[in-house]
C-alpha cells in the first residue's frame, strides 16, 4: 500500500502536505534548471527565455518580455547574451518588415535535448501511473496554480526591494 493509500488525512494536513510538496517542487525545479543552465553556459533566466521561444516560436522583444515577465531593457541584454552565444537570432517579421522577432536556433534545441532526455523518459514512466482521468485533474491543478503564481509575480514586481528587505541591525547599539 503506498503512502497515498493509507488512511486519508484531514482537510488540513492534505493542504498542509500539499503546501510542502509545492515548495518541494519549486526548490526541485530552480535546482535542475540552475544545474541545466550551469552545463550551459547560461543562467537560468536564459534557459527560461528559451524554452518560451521553444514553445511559442518566434517573439518579439515585447512578446518575450510579457511572456518572461521581465523588464523590456532586460529583454536587450538578454537576447544580446543569448545571441551571441548562439541560442537565438533576430529575424525579420514576415508580415512587418519594420519589426524583429527573435527566434531560438536549431542548434540550440539540438544541444539541450540530450540534457532533458533522462528526466524526459522518468516523466513518461510517471505519467504511465495514473489514469486519463487522473493527469485530467492533475493538468487542471497545473494549469491554476501557474496561473496563480503569474499573478503573484505581477503583484510581487509592483513592490520595491527596499520595502520588503530586511534592515541589519544596528550594531551601533551594542
Amino acid at each position: 500500500m503506498s503512502e497515498f493509500q493509507a488512511a486519508r488525512p484531514s482537510r488540513a494536513e492534505l493542504l498542509a502536505q500539499l503546501t510542502t510538496a509545492g515548495r518541494e517542487t519549486s526548490t526541485a525545479a530552480v535546482m535542475f534548471h540552475s544545474t541545466l543552465a550551469a552545463l550551459q553556459g547560461l543562467s537560468a533566466t536564459e534557459t527560461k527565455a528559451i524554452d518560451v521561444l521553444d514553445r511559442h516560436g518566434a517573439l518579439t522583444a515585447g512578446e518575450l518580455a510579457a511572456r518572461t515577465g521581465l523588464a523590456p531593457p532586460s529583454i536587450t541584454g538578454l537576447v544580446t547574451r543569448l545571441e551571441r552565444k548562439g541560442y537565438v537570432r533576430r529575424v525579420g517579421d514576415p508580415s512587418d518588415g519594420r519589426r524583429v522577432r527573435i527566434e531560438r536556433t536549431h542548434e540550440a534545441l539540438a544541444a539541450m535535448a540530450p540534457l532533458f532526455a533522462d528526466f524526459a523518459r522518468r516523466l513518461d514512466a510517471l505519467y504511465e501511473q495514473f489514469t486519463d482521468d487522473e493527469l485530467t485533474t492533475i493538468l487542471r491543478f497545473m494549469t491554476q496554480i501557474t496561473d496563480q503564481q503569474r499573478q503573484a509575480t505581477a503583484r510581487l514586481r509592483t513592490l520595491s526591494p527596499t520595502h520588503v528587505a530586511p534592515h541589519a541591525p544596528d550594531e551601533s547599539a551594542t
